[in-house]
């Protein structure tokens, strides 16, 4: 099997309601589509969403890295080596993580295509059901409130709450949600950077003293504010999770080390695709220290990829974060992957399991050997 060219498209899809953090304002995911396509007719899909403000990259960006620099080391190469083709993917070009992820995406479908094996199988294997949170994007203190009680009748046992605009009012809304949740779901916060060091501290006491317990705090300083994350998770006794902090293996590694969190955030559009978020968990998981995977604001095909690298990898990743799919109005990619409110299930079909992606848009660039 070996790949005979490489095709783009667009995928956009509403969101039931406005997504709202400490950085941006979102009303749909917008996805860059890529499809590989092999010598016997195979297709292998990925996907990368635009998050200039988190990874530095736009559609445009991603497609032009793919289709420039990526995508020609790939061309002719044989699905069979796996190794060698995430290394070209790897080393083509610096950064530009998304674009990566969009592509080994697409080749570990292509992967699973070829032994006739789900993924997740082909990972090491695992538990084919997982139970994800659900975000709680900022907004009027009511609001949120109504949105928490909300996702507790679609059965979300876990809700991850943004805050990290006005740390006062934050504490409120925390307080608000918790007291109207009363102990039926565990609460997470993601500050989205929001937050100043010693900012992050005392809203954090605050919470503490109030009686409010946190199953941890995401990202609340600046993703490359090593040392002030570590003055927070050396001041708290909520866990402290990287978020931007942490990408690859390499900043793992750092935050790790200098004991900045308790718990990696691994997302395959910051580690550059699975193979290392694979390393990510491994490395982790040898350090002692917690793994949660996440994704951004993205289609269902990416998060069907994160959902086998999660059921993979149980031993290390024992958090979940990807709800995107149910943040959306509908799913139009129909997969190996069912998302139902909290519970993702993966099916035995082969790669990814994508049989069809509706309102799809196919762009004028298709990428072919020469």
């Amino acid at each position: 099997m070996k790949i005979q060219s490489i095709q783009f498209g667009m995928l956009r899809v509403p969101l039931k309601s406005p997504f709202k953090t400490a950085l941006r304002t979102v009303e749909q995911v917008e996805d860059v589509i890529l499809i590989i396509e092999t010598d016997n007719g195979c297709r292998g899909y990925g996907s990368a969403p635009a998050t200039a403000v988190i990874t530095g990259e736009t559609h445009g960006s991603i497609i032009e890295a793919i289709s420039k620099v990526i995508a020609p080391r790939l061309i002719g190469r044989s699905i069979e080596d796996l190794n060698d083709l995430t290394n070209r993917v790897q080393h083509s070009i610096v950064k530009n993580y998304s674009a990566k992820a969009a592509v080994e995406i697409a080749l570990y479908d292509l992967f699973g295509q070829l032994y006739d094996a789900p993924v997740y199988k082909l990972l090491g294997g695992g538990d084919n059901v997982i139970t994800t949170d659900i975000t709680i994007s900022v907004d009027y203190i009511d609001k949120m409130v109504e949105d928490a009680l909300a996702a507790l009748e679609l059965g979300f046992e876990t809700l991850k709450i943004k805050v990290g605009k006005d740390p006062a009012l934050d504490v409120e809304r925390i307080k608000a949600i918790h007291a109207a949740v009363n102990d039926r779901a565990l609460i997470r916060l993601d500050a989205n950077q929001g937050w100043t060091p010693k900012q992050a501290v005392r809203v954090l006491r605050t919470l503490e003293e109030s009686g409010v317990q946190l199953e941890l705090v995401e990202q609340p300083v600046c993703g490359d504010d090593i040392d002030g994350m570590k003055y927070v998770n050396e001041r708290v006794d909520t866990p402290v999770m990287a978020d931007e902090s942490s990408f690859g293996p390499r900043q793992a590694m750092d935050v790790i080390i200098n004991r900045a969190a308790d718990i990696i955030n691994i997302k395959l559009m910051k580690t550059g695709g699975i193979s290392n978020a694979i390393k990510v968990a491994d490395l982790s998981g040898t350090f002692g220290a917690k793994c949660l995977i996440g994704c951004m604001l993205e289609s269902s095909i990416g998060v069907a990829a994160a959902a086998h690298v999660a059921a993979a990898k149980s031993a290390e990743i024992t958090m979940v974060d990807l709800d995107a799919p149910s943040l959306c109005a509908f799913d139009p990619v129909q997969s190996g992957v069912t998302f139902n409110h909290s519970e993702i299930t993966i099916s035995d079909a082969p790669g990814l399991g994508i049989t069809g992606i509706e309102g799809l848009e196919m762009l004028d660039l298709k990428v072919v050997g020469t």
